[in-house]
């Protein structure tokens, strides 16, 4: 006896988050999906590192949706910038912005790019790095980027999809769209794992 065609029809697909990047990332995947932002205290841990707070929080954003929406396959994300041993949130100002670019120039930023996707009482948990390398800027250049490109929401205040790419001397990743925040190479894997084959699955945009 054949399935029934619903039988055969991957569950609804939540994004956790309020990110207009991560959205427009995951509208690459052609897979109708819903926005419901995660409402989380995001307040690092003593002592906590970079990759371990990324995995955290994406972890409590899927839980924190999953709760009440068990039907569906929530994915929780999360994006910390670490360099020279501190962690780099979002500046949220000129000013604070020009004092990451300062603080970072010349030196190595660590993106740690985590998904935690949960189904049920079912959870996969991933991290990718991004390991960028800043230029060595004058105050009057790095004012000058911050003025043109405004990367106030961006971790390390640095927007490289944009203008921002222009700081770098290198960036370095197994998946080229981590940085952005969401890693679809391994995204596309972990959706794998749970049964789902992206392209059969594809074909709807979000709206």
């Amino acid at each position: 006896m054949s399935q029934s065609p619903a039988a055969t029809l991957p569950p609804p697909l939540v994004l956790a988050s309020a990110s207009v990047y991560r959205r427009q990332m995951l509208e690459r995947l052609q897979w109708s999906f819903e926005a419901i932002p995660a409402d989380i205290d995001e307040t690092p841990l003593e002592n906590e590192e970079g990759e371990a707070l990324a995995r955290r929080l994406a972890r409590e954003k899927a839980a924190v949706i999953a709760a009440f929406r068990s039907d569906a396959l929530v994915l929780g994300c999360d994006q910390v910038a670490a360099c020279d041993g501190r962690l780099l949130g979002k500046p949220g100002s000129a000013e604070k912005a020009l004092e990451q670019l300062t603080f970072t120039a010349g030196k190595e930023i660590v993106f740690h790019s985590a998904m935690a996707l949960q189904h049920g009482s079912r959870r996969r948990i991933e991290c990718v790095p991004t390991r960028v390398r800043m230029k060595s800027l004058s105050s009057r250049e790095l004012t000058r980027y911050i003025d043109s490109d405004e990367p106030f929401d961006c971790a390390g205040a640095m927007r490289s999809e944009s203008l921002g790419i222009t700081l770098t001397e290198y960036i370095r990743s197994d998946d080229p769209t981590a940085l952005i925040g969401l890693p679809l190479i391994r995204l596309t894997a972990m959706l794998s794992e749970f049964g789902i084959d992206v392209l059969q699955a594809s074909g709807s945009r979000s709206t």
